[in-house]
Protein backbone atom coordinates (compact mmCIF):
# COMPACT_ATOMS: atom_id res chain seq x y z
CA UNK A 1 0.00 0.00 0.00
CA UNK A 2 1.36 3.09 -1.10
CA UNK A 3 1.64 6.31 0.99
CA UNK A 4 -1.24 8.08 0.76
CA UNK A 5 -2.01 11.93 2.34
CA UNK A 6 -4.93 12.84 4.84
CA UNK A 7 -6.28 14.93 1.94
CA UNK A 8 -6.26 11.75 -0.27
CA UNK A 9 -7.56 9.84 2.39
CA UNK A 10 -10.47 12.20 3.17
CA UNK A 11 -11.28 12.31 -0.28
CA UNK A 12 -10.96 8.67 -1.03
CA UNK A 13 -13.90 8.05 2.40
CA UNK A 14 -15.65 10.79 0.97
CA UNK A 15 -16.52 8.81 -1.92
CA UNK A 16 -17.05 5.71 -0.23
CA UNK A 17 -19.81 7.41 1.75
CA UNK A 18 -21.49 8.81 -1.15
CA UNK A 19 -22.02 6.09 -3.03
CA UNK A 20 -23.07 4.11 0.10
CA UNK A 21 -25.91 7.21 0.62
CA UNK A 22 -26.48 6.76 -3.16
CA UNK A 23 -26.65 3.21 -3.00
CA UNK A 24 -28.89 3.13 0.29
CA UNK A 25 -31.25 6.19 -1.61
CA UNK A 26 -31.42 3.93 -4.86
CA UNK A 27 -32.69 0.87 -2.38
CA UNK A 28 -35.06 3.07 -0.92
CA UNK A 29 -36.38 4.00 -4.45
CA UNK A 30 -36.73 0.34 -5.58
CA UNK A 31 -38.67 -0.56 -2.41
CA UNK A 32 -40.80 2.17 -3.28
CA UNK A 33 -41.29 0.80 -7.17
CA UNK A 34 -42.27 -2.92 -5.28
CA UNK A 35 -44.62 -1.07 -3.42
CA UNK A 36 -46.40 0.75 -6.27
CA UNK A 37 -46.51 -2.32 -8.18
CA UNK A 38 -48.22 -4.76 -5.41
CA UNK A 39 -50.69 -1.89 -5.33
CA UNK A 40 -50.83 -2.02 -8.82
CA UNK A 41 -51.54 -5.77 -8.72
CA UNK A 42 -54.57 -4.98 -6.30
CA UNK A 43 -56.15 -2.13 -8.57
CA UNK A 44 -55.41 -4.67 -11.42
CA UNK A 45 -57.79 -7.76 -10.06
CA UNK A 46 -60.14 -5.26 -8.75
CA UNK A 47 -60.46 -3.94 -12.38
CA UNK A 48 -60.18 -0.21 -11.30
CA UNK A 49 -59.23 1.71 -13.89
CA UNK A 50 -58.91 5.22 -11.41
CA UNK A 51 -56.60 3.76 -9.09
CA UNK A 52 -54.82 1.57 -11.86
CA UNK A 53 -54.25 4.97 -13.73
CA UNK A 54 -52.67 6.72 -10.79
CA UNK A 55 -50.57 3.97 -9.89
CA UNK A 56 -49.03 4.17 -13.38
CA UNK A 57 -48.53 7.77 -12.97
CA UNK A 58 -46.71 7.23 -9.97
CA UNK A 59 -45.19 4.28 -11.16
CA UNK A 60 -43.53 6.58 -13.87
CA UNK A 61 -42.00 9.05 -11.58
CA UNK A 62 -40.58 6.42 -9.28
CA UNK A 63 -38.90 4.62 -12.47
CA UNK A 64 -37.59 8.70 -13.63
CA UNK A 65 -35.98 8.93 -10.23
CA UNK A 66 -34.14 5.44 -10.74
CA UNK A 67 -33.15 6.63 -14.08
CA UNK A 68 -31.63 10.09 -13.00
CA UNK A 69 -30.52 8.17 -9.49
CA UNK A 70 -28.41 5.59 -11.54
CA UNK A 71 -26.87 8.25 -13.54
CA UNK A 72 -24.94 9.65 -11.18
CA UNK A 73 -24.32 5.81 -9.31
CA UNK A 74 -23.01 4.68 -12.54
CA UNK A 75 -19.74 7.26 -12.63
CA UNK A 76 -19.57 7.04 -8.63
CA UNK A 77 -19.08 3.28 -8.86
CA UNK A 78 -16.50 3.46 -11.17
CA UNK A 79 -15.25 6.31 -9.41
CA UNK A 80 -15.01 4.00 -6.22
CA UNK A 81 -13.88 1.01 -8.41
CA UNK A 82 -10.72 2.82 -9.04
CA UNK A 83 -10.37 4.02 -5.82
CA UNK A 84 -11.06 0.40 -4.27
CA UNK A 85 -7.69 -0.80 -6.03
CA UNK A 86 -5.48 1.65 -4.62
CA UNK A 87 -6.13 1.48 -1.23
CA UNK A 88 -8.16 -1.05 1.76
CA UNK A 89 -10.83 0.80 2.97
CA UNK A 90 -12.70 0.00 6.50
CA UNK A 91 -13.83 -3.92 5.54
CA UNK A 92 -17.15 -2.56 7.69
CA UNK A 93 -17.47 0.15 4.69
CA UNK A 94 -17.05 -2.67 2.33
CA UNK A 95 -19.19 -5.13 3.96
CA UNK A 96 -22.37 -2.68 4.04
CA UNK A 97 -21.93 -1.99 0.36
CA UNK A 98 -21.88 -5.19 -0.53
CA UNK A 99 -24.62 -5.85 1.56
CA UNK A 100 -26.75 -2.83 -0.16
CA UNK A 101 -26.30 -4.29 -4.01
CA UNK A 102 -26.97 -7.52 -2.64
CA UNK A 103 -30.15 -6.14 -1.26
CA UNK A 104 -30.56 -3.72 -4.93
CA UNK A 105 -29.91 -7.17 -7.16
CA UNK A 106 -32.54 -8.85 -4.89
CA UNK A 107 -35.07 -5.84 -5.09
CA UNK A 108 -34.44 -5.40 -8.52
CA UNK A 109 -35.46 -9.43 -9.11
CA UNK A 110 -38.89 -8.79 -6.99
CA UNK A 111 -39.35 -5.85 -9.21
CA UNK A 112 -39.35 -7.87 -12.28
CA UNK A 113 -41.09 -10.81 -11.44
CA UNK A 114 -44.29 -7.97 -9.99
CA UNK A 115 -43.67 -6.35 -13.45
CA UNK A 116 -44.50 -9.72 -15.26
CA UNK A 117 -47.88 -10.36 -12.82
CA UNK A 118 -49.25 -7.41 -13.63
CA UNK A 119 -47.84 -7.50 -17.27
CA UNK A 120 -50.20 -10.98 -17.27
CA UNK A 121 -53.16 -9.77 -15.17
CA UNK A 122 -53.58 -7.13 -17.79
CA UNK A 123 -53.28 -9.27 -20.68
CA UNK A 124 -56.17 -11.44 -19.09
CA UNK A 125 -58.00 -8.32 -18.61
CA UNK A 126 -57.70 -6.97 -22.04
CA UNK A 127 -58.38 -10.56 -23.65
CA UNK A 128 -61.45 -10.09 -21.19
CA UNK A 129 -62.50 -6.91 -22.62
CA UNK A 130 -62.12 -7.86 -26.24
CA UNK A 131 -64.53 -10.62 -25.69
CA UNK A 132 -66.58 -8.68 -24.11
CA UNK A 133 -66.54 -6.21 -26.65
CA UNK A 134 -66.83 -8.75 -30.04
CA UNK A 135 -70.05 -10.38 -28.23
CA UNK A 136 -71.72 -7.20 -27.57
CA UNK A 137 -74.65 -6.79 -29.68
CA UNK A 138 -75.95 -3.62 -31.24
CA UNK A 139 -79.66 -3.45 -30.74
CA UNK A 140 -80.17 -0.88 -33.77
CA UNK A 141 -78.04 -2.69 -36.23
CA UNK A 142 -81.14 -4.23 -37.98
CA UNK A 143 -82.92 -1.47 -37.78
CA UNK A 144 -82.43 1.33 -41.07
CA UNK A 145 -81.92 4.61 -40.11
CA UNK A 146 -84.11 7.59 -41.66
CA UNK A 147 -81.25 9.54 -42.26
CA UNK A 148 -79.52 6.75 -45.01
CA UNK A 149 -82.07 6.34 -46.74
CA UNK A 150 -83.25 8.09 -50.03
CA UNK A 151 -86.41 9.71 -49.63
CA UNK A 152 -88.39 10.35 -52.84
CA UNK A 153 -87.63 13.87 -54.17
CA UNK A 154 -90.63 15.48 -56.51
CA UNK A 155 -89.07 16.27 -60.13
CA UNK A 156 -91.91 18.08 -61.28
CA UNK A 157 -93.66 20.93 -59.80
CA UNK A 158 -97.64 21.61 -61.45
CA UNK A 159 -98.21 25.22 -61.33
CA UNK A 160 -101.73 27.23 -62.30
CA UNK A 161 -102.44 30.25 -62.70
Amino acid sequence: MSNITQEELNERVAILRRFRSLLEEQRGKFREYLTVLEKQQDSITAENPESLLAHTELEQQVVKNIASLQKVIVPMAKMYRANAASYTSPAAEEAEITKIQNDLSDLQDKVLKQNAINRDLLKVHIEQLRSQISNFKNPYKANRSVYTTVQPVAQMVHVEV
